[in-house]
């Protein structure tokens, strides 16, 4: 899938590889202020510290929609009962983003992978190489599974099923890859739609 945009801002320096690097995010459209924000905004927010996002200042202008849709975020990623370790929660929100072409999520969830992880290299392996790369087999299984679930939902069977419980995945589990690369199937398209990733600024 491409990762040109048909839009662009004048000057941005639009990020052209997948990196672990922090980027920044410009919408086309017109965020709210964050002087502007009402109570109603900030619950809708959930965290307080996302009234700094452009991309979520932007989804506020429908706080009730931001709600329910951070409180899922959370409750995917955030979780601590049973189901996934953090790490491959994050590679499973990698895995759709690096196949959906958004350089921006993938950058978010990688850099989330590697910390909890501790493998910087094989995560970076997966940008490099694209979703088709050799993470090792539950890896794989992980990535194949959200990539499945990404394409179209019926792609997504009991063969990616089987090989996630071949490698020791449970029913909590695997509703956790299921969760986070669907969550972000639907992220990425929203992302894309609004706005395009910024290099940051040379310090």
């Amino acid at each position: 899938m491409s990762t040109e945009s048909t839009l662009t801002h004048p000057g941005n320096m639009h990020p052209r590889s997948f990196t672990q690097a922090q980027l920044e995010w410009l919408p086309w459209l017109e965020p709210l202020p964050e002087d502007e924000l009402t109570e109603r905004h900030y619950a809708g927010l959930v965290d307080a510290s996302r009234a700094k996002s452009p991309y979520f200042r932007l989804l506020a202008r429908d706080p009730d929609i931001l709600g329910a849709r951070t409180r899922t975020d959370k409750d995917i990623f955030y979780n601590p009962d049973a189901g996934l370790p953090r790490a491959e929660r994050e590679l499973s929100a990698a895995a759709a983003s690096r196949f959906n072409g958004c350089i921006y999520c993938a950058s978010v969830h990688a850099r989330f992978a590697s910390h909890f992880s501790q493998r910087t290299d094989v995560v970076q392996r997966l940008l490099d190489e694209g979703v088709q790369a050799d993470l090792g087999a539950r890896w794989n299984a992980i990535v194949q599974a959200s990539v499945a679930l990404s394409a179209t939902p019926s792609t997504f069977g009991s063969a990616h099923v089987d090989a996630l419980r071949a490698q020791g995945l449970d029913d909590l589990a695997i509703a956790d890859v299921v969760h986070g690369a669907a969550f972000f199937n639907w992220a990425n398209r929203l992302m894309l739609s609004l706005g395009e990733p910024q290099a940051p600024a040379a310090a």
